[in-house]
């Protein structure tokens, strides 16, 4: 059986939110598999409903730019290390700049190449540079998307900021003509759609046909091998793991979600209610979401310690 570190258990702890004993318990039954741990955790039903980036923080913004055509959009997150030179009017800056000239760019490492926006004689990345001595912190683009419209496609990208730079969302739909596309109504809608994206953490599909076999799969699995079930004769089970597998799905779509504005409808209600204004088809076609420093750990002074120590008192 593999050694389970204290660094495994706490790295467990904070995917999960489960408590130190049972992420330990978990990797032994798993064999220090980490993914296979959750989804132990996960049959167990120990896992928290509070997700990792809850309890994880990195400073810096969340920002986003829309060209004036609406054709293309750009989401992107900027780290630095403290909150105080985040609200810095030069950070902010920064990070708005950034954002637009990641329109062209296809990675971080080519928009660091880019001459900046503000000053062709530097690079992206030599400004940057410039700025941390000025601020006096580490600065880091951390990642970025932009969305385009396919040539000949009409639409629009549109995007949402909440919480002060801290959850972004970039959002697409797509229309039949031009028209309807530049219609009040659809443009209304795709900020919705976007603001319904940032509202809703645990949605990160479009609709249930987007969701790959695989991930219906591992959800199946999962509700096969709960405790609950262990008992129940198969064709009984069947029909429980299946209702439980369709919400399931549904949780995490966003044309399912209670719209938040009128929570008497669903999202896809509200599409269709917009479709019939338009008086012709409408998609929400993609999105992204991004929380500020998820996935990033900040330090958090003895908590491997505190961890160590629990597990050699047990």
């Amino acid at each position: 059986m593999a050694e389970i570190s204290a660094k495994l258990v706490q790295e467990l702890r904070q995917k999960t939110g489960a408590g130190m004993m049972d992420c330990k318990k978990a990797l032994k039954e798993t064999d220090g598999d980490i993914e296979q741990a959750v989804d132990w955790l996960r049959k167990k039903n120990l896992v928290s409903a509070g997700k990792k980036s809850d309890r994880i923080a990195a400073e810096g913004l969340v920002d986003t730019y829309i060209q004036p055509s609406g054709r293309v959009g750009v989401l992107i997150e900027v780290n630095c290390q403290t909150d105080f030179v985040a609200r810095n009017e030069a950070f902010k800056a920064l990070v708005k700049n950034l954002a637009k000239q990641a329109a062209t760019a296809d990675s971080v490492e080519s928009l660091l190449a880019q001459p900046y926006i503000e000053d062709e004689s530097l690079t992206v990345e030599d400004f940057i540079k410039q700025t941390i001595v000025n601020l006096g912190e580490n600065i880091q683009v951390r990642r970025f998307v932009n969305f385009s419209l396919a040539e000949g496609t009409p639409g629009k990208v549109d995007s949402y900021i909440h919480t002060g730079g801290r959850v972004g969302v970039l959002v697409e739909l797509n229309s039949k003509t031009e028209s309807a596309a530049g219609n009040e109504e659809f443009q209304t809608l795709a900020r919705n759609a976007a603001m319904q994206v940032a509202a809703c953490p645990n949605v990160e599909y479009v609709s249930v046909d987007q969701i790959p076999a695989e991930v219906v799969q591992k959800e199946k699995d999962i509700e096969m091998g709960r405790d609950d079930l262990a008992n129940k004769p198969d064709n009984i089970k069947e029909k429980i793991v299946q209702g439980r597998i369709e919400k399931r799905l549904k949780e995490l779509t966003l044309l399912d979600q209670p719209y938040i504005r009128d929570q008497s409808i669903s999202v896809e209600d509200l599409v269709k209610q917009v479709k019939a204004k338009v008086g012709e088809d409408i998609q929400v076609s993609r999105f992204v979401r991004y929380v500020l420093g998820e996935g990033i750990e900040k330090q958090e002074s003895n908590f491997a310690e505190e961890v160590a120590a629990q597990m050699g008192g047990k």
